[in-house]
């Protein structure tokens, strides 16, 4: 799995993509993580450009006064080949992705890596996402075409809220389990190299390349606890379709994997 890095690396620096970054406010840290990556894509900033000028920046600046809809209007249009949302508004920023692009919904896949360098993808990671057994083999499938983009076949990890021997302590968590032992089965009658963890994280991190959290809010627990807390890194979470739309926190101020990431996944 080590060798995902290397590979989208690899990707980004034969495609040097024309990138779009989302800036709402701006912070030194936030040009300085666009700004070196000549050699894995062209950053192009969306922003007000008299606050960018302010902080100086040598890259390409598209003045907006509505950045969130400016982003994704480039995107759909073709003059960008990938979009990375930056510190915009999550909310309206998605919902004018969708309306652009004919999306009837979102799914996220992020791809992180731990303290001491084991990488892994994680879904869902929007709070409204994965809530129902379709959705989470939505997930599956789209997660699985996502990184097969690296030439990898997914080991895919199904996680629970508790151990199998919990079954009975909790309806809550007897729940988890049974929607993540029918989605397994279901996953690999599909074909798919699938394994039912339980709440065993600790044991699916380096076993598998998708980790299917059980719902959303959870996946995003898990993230902001790895990334936020844990010292872990976060490379943005790509909306899984054709066009190139990377996902980013608000809270992290440095852009750049996202902004490889995502001239790397440009087909």
């Amino acid at each position: 799995m080590p060798v995902i890095i290397d590979r989208i690396y690899q990707k980004a620096r034969k495609n040097r993509s024309r990138v779009a970054l989302g800036i709402s406010s701006v912070t030194p840290g936030l040009l300085q993580s666009s700004e070196g990556l000549e050699e894995f894509a062209e950053v192009v900033l969306v922003g007000d450009r008299q606050q960018i000028i302010k902080f100086g920046s040598d890259l390409e600046v598209i003045h907006s006064n509505n950045p969130s809809t400016t982003i994704i209007d480039l995107l759909g249009s073709g003059n960008v080949d990938a979009a990375v949302r930056g510190n915009l508004s999550a909310t309206s920023t998605l919902s004018y992705l969708k309306q652009v692009l004919g999306l009837k919904s979102i799914h996220r896949i992020s791809l992180l890596k731990t303290p001491d360098g084991i990488p892994f993808f994680l879904a869902p990671v929007g709070i409204d996402e994965g809530a129902t057994c379709e959705d989470k083999l939505e997930f599956i499938r789209l997660g699985a075409e996502h990184i097969r983009r690296f030439g990898i076949e997914p080991k895919i990890a199904v996680l629970s809220g508790g151990r199998f021997e919990d079954k009975g302590r909790s309806l809550a968590v007897d729940k988890t389990l049974d929607d993540a032992e029918y989605v397994t089965e279901e996953a690999r009658k599909a074909g798919y190299d699938a394994r039912h963890y339980g709440i065993l994280i600790e044991d699916a991190i380096g076993e598998a390349d998708l980790i299917l959290a059980p719902d959303g809010i959870s996946g995003n627990l898990i993230y902001r606890t790895l990334v936020l807390i844990g010292g872990g890194f976060g490379y943005g979470a790509p909306v899984l379709m054709e066009k190139v739309f990377v996902d980013t926190s608000r809270v992290v101020g440095d852009y750049s994997r996202a902004l490889i990431m995502a001239s790397a996944l440009v087909r």
